[in-house]
C-alpha cells in the first residue's frame, strides 16, 4: 500500500510537473531572457518591499502591487494605458540577440580607410582594450565628484592633462572634451570671453580647417552673434571686432604651415590664436605654444581609441595659465588631505554651470574620460621614445607613398607634410575613387581634382603596394619593380619637415610616462588605479538625478566588434549598411518609448542634447516668422545645465518659482508666460521634477506655454522614471533628450562617455541637425551641425540597442516599476530617521528621494558632505550632495540594485543618523567624531598613534558588510580651497605617487 501511495504521489508529481511547465512556455523558448538579469529584486523581494510600502491602505484595488504602487505614484491623466511596441514584446535571449546583431554589423564593410580628417587607424594595445574598454572596473565609476574614492582615474586623467600640456606646449589643460569640432567651438566663446567686450564679435577661421569643425563652429556662433569669416589663413584682416582665429596644424589637406608672423599679427590686434591640431604630428613639429597660439585642440583618438565610426573620442583642449578660470571641461587638479599627503580632485568647480548657470562658461557637464584615460595610458605604454617611433614611422610611410605615386607620373603637392599626401588628379578623380574603392580602400575627395590620402600606424607594406597599385591602374607611367622596401630605401634621405618645423623640445619627460613600458608593469600600473576607485563592481552608486544602473556584459560586448569599431565616420554610405539599420531601429524605438516623431542620434552628451533642442526649437521659430521669440523659461529646480544651455543659443533666462512642495509655481509660470507672451520661445522643465515628484498638471504646463506661443523642452535626465509608464510626448513636450549613459544603459565611464540624442514632434523634424560632409543626416530643413561625428558618438549605440532589444516593451515597463518601487521601499525605511523632502499628493516619490540634513548643522555640526564623507567608510558612494538643495542628499537606487543591497544603504544611513545623535546627545564631540573626520583611510587605521575618541573598529568597520570585505579610501578627506589656491594641474613628483 505504501509502495502504491508512492507511486501514485511520484506520478501524480511528475504529472503537475508536466502540465506546469508546457502551460508556462516551450522547451525551445529562451532561458536566457535579460530581464531577470537586469532588475535586482526577484518576485519575493518585489513583494516584500510592497508590503512594507503598503500602499493598500490607500485603495483595495491591486492590493500592494506594482500596478497600484504606479497608480498613486504618476498622474492618471499622463499614464500610458498600453504596452510599448518595441519587438512586439517577443521573448528573446542574451546569446540569440548577439547573434542577430552581428549579423547586423556584417552588413558594414570594414575596408581599410586612409580618408583621415581628424580621424585615423590606431593600435589599441591589448593591455588596454582589455583591462580598461572592457573592464567594468573602468568604465562603471561615476564622475569623481567623491575624490576620496576615487584617485585611481583622477591619477590618469592627470597623466593625460600633462600629456597634452607637454605636446602642445601649453601648461594648463582639461581633462577632455566632447570632440574636436565641439571644442574649437567652445574655444571661440573662450575667445569672447577673454575679449571682455560688448562686441560685437568677429572669429577668423582657416578655410583648411576640417569642415565639420567650421561647420560646428558655424551653428554656436550663430544665435550668439558671432560673424564668421571663412578665409585662407594668410589673408586673416584683424578688424577691430575680432577677437580670434582658429587654424588647423596641420591642414585638413596634410600641409604644414609656419604661423608664427599671422600669430604675432593677432596679438598685435588683442587677438588671440587657436590651432586645432595632432597629438602625433606633435612628436615631430614644433608645439602650438612654441609659435603663438594661446589654445590648443584636437582628438586624441589616434592614441589608441578605435575609429568607431565617429566615436567616442577624447578632444584635448589646452591654454595659459592666465585663462584657467575660463577654461571649458573639467579640470583635475593636485592638493591636499587631511593628514597632508598630496590627492587629486576636480579643481575650479565654481566655474561651472551647476553654480554659474545661464553666467557658466560652458554647459558641458561631462567629458570623455573613459577615453582619455584609454589615450593616457597609450602614452604612458610607449613613452617619448615610442611616440616619437610611431610618428616617425607614419611620417616615413607618407613620404614613401608620396615618392611613389609620383614615380607613376601623378603631382603630388609639393608642401611640407606629416602623414597626408595631397595628389592631383585632375579628370580622374571620380575614376580614382571608384578604383581604389574596388579594392576595398576608401581615400578622400578633397576636391574635384584631387585626393588626399592620411596615413597612421597601422599602414603596413601592403597598404602601400595596394594603394600604389590603384593609382598605377590609370597612372601615365608604370611603376616599375618599386616596392614599398625598395622606395623605402631610396627615400631615407628624403626630409620634408624642416628645421624651421621640427620639434626640438622633450616632451611626455615625468617619470609615469617612463616606467610602464612591458606589459606587466603597465598592467599592474592599470590595476593599482582601479583598486583606488568605487564603480558599480562594489557597491550601489545611488546618485540622485544620475541614474547608475546596471551595464550589462551582453550589452557591452558588440563594442570591441571591428564591424563597429573599425569603421571610418565618412566612408561611403554603402560600407554602412549594419549601422543605417541599427540606427533607424535605436530611432524608432526612441521614438516609441517618447511619443515623439522624429529623432536625432547626433548630440554627444545630455548638454549637447539640450542645446540641439533648443537650436531646433530656433531654427522652427524662424521659420515662421517667430524669430522673436527668445525668452526660456526655467524652474529655479533646474539642472545648472539648463540655463547654460538656453544662454549658448541666445535665449534670455527668466526663472519660474517652485511652491513649497517642490512644484513648478504655476501660478508664477502662467504670469510670465503671459507677460512675455510675444516673445516667449520656450519652458525647460524636468519630469519627474528635480525634487523626485510626479508632478500634478504637467499636461496643463504644457498647455500654457503653447497658448502663449512657446514650445516646451523636456529634459530627459529622469526618463528612467517614465519608460513604458508615461511619454513627454503625450503630456505635450515639443522635444525632448535622453540621456543613453542613464535610462538606456551606456556606462558613465568615470566621467564619459555619454549620448544625448533629441526626440521631437513632427512640426520640429525637419530642423533637426544635419552634417556638411555626410550627406542625408537630419531633417529637410536641416540645421547645421552640433557635434563632430554625423550620429554622435556611433560605437556605443549597440549598448542602447542590445538593452532595449532585450527589455522589450514589457521588460523596459517592469524596470521602471521597479525603479520606482526601489525608491519608495527606501525613502518608507528611511523616513523615520530623515525627513523626505518632498513627496507626491499619496506621500510617494518617483525613482528618486531627497533626504533632509539640514537641521543637523545646528543640532551637530553635521552637514550633507559629511554624512557622504562617513559613507565611503562604509563601502558606498554618496547621494548627490546639496543639490537641488542645499545640505540634502538625493538618492537613486535604480531597478537593477537587489534588496539586500538596498537593505545595505538603509542600514548604513540609519547607523548614521545614530551616530550624529552620539553627538546631539554629547556622547561624541561635536568637532572629533567619526563623521567630520571621515573617511578614514587604511593608512590612519593601522598607524601607530590613535588619536582619536572613538575605537579604529567603529571608524574602520562600522557594519558587518565592511568586515566581510572592506574598500579603502586611498586619501583621507580633501582640503577644497587649498587645490583651488594653489592650482596644480600636471603630475607632480614621482614621490607623491609612493
Amino acid at each position: 500500500m505504501l509502495k502504491l501511495l508512492r507511486n501514485n504521489g511520484i506520478n501524480k508529481l511528475k504529472s503537475n510537473l508536466i502540465r506546469n511547465y508546457s502551460t508556462k512556455q516551450s522547451i525551445f523558448q529562451a532561458l536566457d531572457t535579460f530581464p531577470k538579469r537586469h532588475i535586482g529584486p526577484n518576485e519575493n523581494e518585489i513583494n516584500e518591499m510592497l508590503k512594507s510600502i503598503n500602499t493598500s491602505k490607500l485603495s483595495k484595488k491591486n492590493p500592494n502591487s506594482l500596478e497600484q504602487l504606479i497608480e498613486y505614484t504618476i498622474p492618471k491623466d499622463i499614464r500610458l494605458n498600453r504596452e510599448l511596441n518595441i519587438e512586439e514584446n517577443k521573448v528573446i535571449g542574451e546569446n540569440q540577440l548577439l547573434k542577430d546583431l552581428k549579423k547586423i554589423a556584417e552588413k558594414n564593410k570594414v575596408y581599410r580607410s586612409f580618408i583621415g580628417m581628424g580621424y585615423y587607424g590606431t593600435i589599441t594595445p591589448h593591455v588596454i582594450q582589455r583591462n580598461i574598454l572592457e573592464n567594468p572596473g573602468w568604465y562603471t565609476p561615476y564622475t569623481p565628484y567623491q575624490a576620496e574614492i576615487s584617485q585611481g582615474r583622477l591619477e590618469s586623467l592627470l597623466n593625460f592633462q600633462t600629456m597634452v600640456s607637454e605636446f602642445t606646449g601649453l601648461p594648463m589643460s582639461n581633462a577632455s572634451l566632447l570632440d574636436e569640432a565641439t571644442a574649437a567651438a567652445e574655444a571661440m566663446q573662450m575667445c569672447v570671453n577673454i575679449s571682455k567686450s560688448k562686441g560685437p564679435f568677429a572669429f577668423l577661421v582657416d578655410k583648411y580647417c576640417h569642415p565639420q569643425t567650421i561647420d560646428t563652429i558655424k551653428t554656436r556662433a550663430e544665435p550668439k552673434g558671432i560673424r564668421i569669416e571663412v578665409v585662407d589663413s594668410k589673408d586673416f584682416k584683424f578688424t577691430e571686432d575680432v577677437v580670434g582665429c582658429i587654424v588647423q596644424y596641420p591642414s585638413s589637406n596634410g600641409v604644414i604651415t609656419d604661423y608664427k608672423e599671422m600669430a604675432d599679427r593677432a596679438h598685435q590686434a588683442n587677438a588671440l590664436v587657436v590651432a586645432a591640431t595632432d597629438l602625433l604630428s606633435l612628436a615631430l613639429l614644433k608645439p602650438p605654444g612654441e609659435w603663438g597660439a594661446d589654445i590648443a585642440l584636437g582628438n586624441s583618438q589616434r592614441f589608441g581609441v578605435p575609429l568607431g565610426f565617429g566615436g567616442p573620442h577624447a578632444a584635448f583642449f589646452s591654454t595659459k595659465d592666465k585663462y584657467a578660470r575660463l577654461l571649458p571641461g573639467r579640470i583635475i587638479g593636485v592638493s591636499k588631505d587631511k593628514q597632508g599627503n598630496s590627492a587629486f580632485r576636480m579643481a575650479l568647480q565654481t566655474r561651472e554651470q551647476h553654480i554659474r548657470r545661464e553666467k557658466a562658461t560652458s554647459n558641458i557637464c561631462t567629458s570623455q574620460a573613459l577615453l582619455a584615460n584609454m589615450s593616457a595610458m597609450y602614452a604612458v605604454y610607449h613613452g617619448q621614445q615610442g611616440i616619437k617611433d610611431i610618428a616617425n614611422a607614419v611620417h616615413r610611410k607618407a613620404i614613401i607613398l608620396a615618392e611613389g605615386i609620383k614615380r607613376l607620373g601623378y603631382t603630388v603637392l609639393d608642401r611640407p607634410f606629416f602623414d597626408t599626401v595631397l595628389i592631383i588628379t585632375g579628370d580622374k578623380t571620380d575614376m580614382m575613387i571608384k578604383e581604389l574603392e574596388s579594392r576595398q580602400i576608401n581615400v578622400r575627395q578633397y576636391c574635384s581634382k584631387s585626393i588626399s590620402i592620411s596615413l597612421d600606424e597601422t599602414v603596413t607594406s601592403a597598404d602601400i603596394s595596394a594603394l600604389l597599385n590603384g593609382f598605377s591602374a590609370h597612372a601615365s607611367k608604370p611603376l616599375g619593380l618599386s616596392s614599398p622596401e625598395q622606395l623605402e630605401k631610396e627615400t631615407s634621405t628624403i626630409s620634408v619637415i624642416s628645421e624651421e618645423f621640427a620639434r626640438q623640445t622633450p616632451f611626455l619627460t615625468h617619470p609615469i610616462f617612463n616606467r610602464y613600458h612591458s606589459e606587466h608593469e603597465l598592467l599592474r600600473y592599470i590595476h593599482k588605479l582601479q583598486k583606488k576607485d568605487l564603480g558599480l563592481t562594489t557597491a550601489m552608486i545611488p546618485l540622485g538625478s544620475c541614474t547608475m544602473k546596471l551595464n550589462a556584459t551582453t550589452e557591452m560586448y558588440p563594442v570591441s566588434w571591428p564591424e563597429f569599431n573599425s569603421i571610418h565616420p565618412f566612408v561611403p554610405a554603402n560600407q554602412s549598411l549594419g549601422y543605417k539599420e541599427m540606427f533607424e531601429s535605436i530611432s524608432n524605438m526612441l521614438c516609441e518609448v517618447t511619443g515623439f516623431d522624429g529623432c536625432s542620434l547626433q548630440p554627444n552628451a545630455g548638454s549637447q542634447g539640450e542645446y540641439a533642442g533648443l537650436m531646433v526649437i530656433r531654427s522652427y521659430l524662424t521659420s515662421i516668422g517667430q524669430s522673436q521669440r527668445n525668452v526660456c523659461l526655467i524652474p529655479v529646480s533646474a539642472h545648472g545645465t539648463n540655463p547654460a544651455s538656453a544662454a549658448m543659443v541666445g535665449m534670455k533666462v527668466v526663472v519660474v518659482d517652485c511652491d513649497t512642495n517642490g512644484n513648478i509655481d504655476v501660478a508664477d509660470l502662467k504670469a510670465k508666460a503671459e507677460k512675455h507672451k510675444d516673445t516667449l520661445a520656450a519652458l525647460m522643465i524636468t519630469y519627474p521634477s528635480t525634487h523626485g515628484v510626479f508632478e500634478e498638471g504637467a499636461n496643463d504646463i504644457c498647455d500654457i506655454i503653447h497658448a502663449n506661443g512657446g514650445q516646451v523642452y523636456m529634459d530627459g535626465a529622469n526618463m528612467n522614471a517614465q519608460v513604458g509608464l508615461c511619454r513627454p510626448g503625450d503630456i505635450g513636450a515639443d522635444v525632448c533628450h535622453l540621456n543613453l549613459h542613464k535610462t538606456f544603459c551606456i556606462p558613465h565611464g568615470g566621467g564619459g562617455p555619454g549620448m544625448g540624442p533629441i526626440c521631437v514632434k513632427s512640426h520640429l523634424a525637419p530642423f533637426l541637425p544635419g552634417h556638411s560632409v555626410v550627406k542625408g543626416v537630419g531633417g529637410e530643413r536641416a540645421m547645421s551641425a552640433v557635434s563632430a561625428g554625423p550620429w554622435g558618438s556611433s560605437s556605443i549605440l549597440p549598448i542602447t540597442y542590445v538593452y532595449l532589444k532585450l527589455m522589450g516593451g514589457q521588460g523596459l515597463k517592469k524596470a521602471t516599476q521597479v525603479a520606482i518601487l526601489n525608491a519608495n521601499y527606501m525613502a518608507s525605511r528611511l523616513k523615520d530617521h530623515y525627513k523626505i523632502l518632498y513627496t507626491g499628493s499619496h506621500g510617494l516619490v518617483a525613482h528618486e528621494f531627497i533626504i533632509d540634513l539640514r537641521m543637523f548643522k545646528e543640532s551637530a555640526g553635521i552637514e550633507a558632505e559629511d554624512v557622504a564623507k562617513r559613507l565611503q567608510d562604509m563601502n558606498f558612494h554618496g547621494p548627490t550632495m546639496s543639490w537641488p538643495v542645499p545640505n540634502t542628499l538625493m538618492i537613486e537606487p535604480t531597478e537593477s540594485e537587489s534588496k539586500y543591497e538596498l537593505d545595505r544603504l538603509c542600514d548604513a544611513l540609519i547607523l548614521i543618523r545614530e551616530e550624529i545623535r552620539e553627538i546631539e546627545t554629547g556622547k561624541a564631540d561635536r568637532k572629533n567624531n567619526v563623521l567630520v573626520n571621515s573617511p578614514h583611510t587604511e593608512k590612519v587605521i593601522v598607524a601607530d598613534n590613535w588619536n582619536y575618541p572613538y575605537s579604529r573598529s567603529k571608524a574602520a568597520f562600522p557594519t558587518p558588510a565592511t568586515v566581510a570585505s572592506k574598500f579603502w579610501p586611498t586619501v583621507g578627506r580633501i582640503d577644497n580651497v587649498h587645490g583651488d589656491k594653489n592650482l596644480v594641474c600636471s603630475c607632480p613628483p614621482l614621490s607623491d605617487y609612493q
